[in-house]
């Protein structure tokens, strides 16, 4: 709680966004607690910290499709009723509903999006749509026999991260907080996606792809399909990206990720492979290396004089 406070203080912010979370699914299973703690008591303590020190922050909370769970309806919106499925499903309802709470008890200005599944190619490799585009590239150069999946029956709602970012922000620059759903109003199982990564390479997916209990989770959700009507409506937004385009987008890039990796080319893996969109600086980079040898030189000449 200390470094929260101290954090708020120092930075002093006009808008918080919360976007933290132990999001892996299935990790949330083997650790239940941790999950809750980081997913949903830390929240808590976020909220009590912006009230403490600055009620009159703008603060975004990273709601959850999962939370609505098995809820047996075609389209999920604001007004559906929760079931969530997992400890973490029910660690972003915990937040959720104490964003709720600060906002009534207090009047801070604190919103809630609800997204549905945001992928991009940044996505990690432990999250199924970037591990199906990633062995797909390998695949189709020749670097893998095949991909192992678990459920290829659940069905999500995909889209673009940052496009819903776009929106994120947009939603605290409203006059009144709010809570909002953002989807595609599309929902696909992952056998589609799987389908369409190997058809974009020319491959049959049957030929190369597994299924193995380890990859199942306990409980899992088995359809998601986000109605952003509201957000439509209200905040003038609607998706561009739609399934077969997010699909392409991100093979295309493990596919050229891949291709520079058996050119020789050596990068962070998840790192961004676009030099004006990264502020990253390593031992290697253009800054420390000159740096390096400003200070190599100085010391030449220091122990020169000796």
């Amino acid at each position: 709680m200390g470094s929260l406070l101290e954090t708020i203080k120092v930075s002093d912010p006009d808008e918080v966004y919360n976007l933290a979370a132990a999001s892996f699914v299935s990790t949330a299973f083997e650790q239940p607690v941790g999950n809750a703690e980081i997913t949903g008591l830390a929240v808590t303590k976020l909220l009590e910290a912006i009230r403490s020190l600055n009620p009159d922050l703008k603060f975004y909370q990273a709601s959850s499709s999962e939370m609505f769970g098995n809820t047996n309806t075609t389209m999920q919106n604001e007004k559906t009723p929760f079931s969530p499925a997992s400890p973490y499903a029910i660690a972003k309802l915990y937040a959720h509903w104490m964003t709720h709470i600060y906002r009534d008890s207090y009047g801070m200005f604190a919103s809630t999006g609800i997204l549905f599944n945001h992928e991009s190619p940044l996505r990690g490799l432990e999250f199924v749509s970037r591990k199906i585009t990633n062995c797909v590239a390998e695949i189709s150069l020749g670097l893998r026999d095949e991909i192992v999946l678990g459920n290829l029956d659940a069905r999500r709602d995909w889209g673009y991260a940052p496009e819903y970012m776009e929106i994120v922000h947009l939603m605290l620059q409203q006059d009144k907080p709010d809570n909002f759903v953002i989807a595609t109003g599309e929902s696909h199982s992952v056998k589609d996606f799987v389908t369409l990564a190997f058809d974009l390479v020319g491959l049959d997916w049957k030929k190369y792809v597994k299924t193995d209990k380890r990859f199942l989770r306990p409980l899992d959700v088995e359809y998601l399909c986000g109605d952003y009507t509201k957000a439509k409506e209200n905040l003038h937004w609607s998706p561009k990206v739609r399934f077969e385009k997010l699909v392409k987008l991100m093979l295309d890039e493990d596919l050229r990720r891949w291709k520079m990796f058996l050119d020789g080319k050596v990068f962070a893996w998840d790192a961004p492979l676009y030099p004006d969109e990264s502020k990253i600086i390593t031992r290697s980079s253009k800054e420390n290396v000159n740096s390096t040898k400003i200070q190599s030189k100085k010391l030449r000449m220091k122990y020169k004089d000796i």
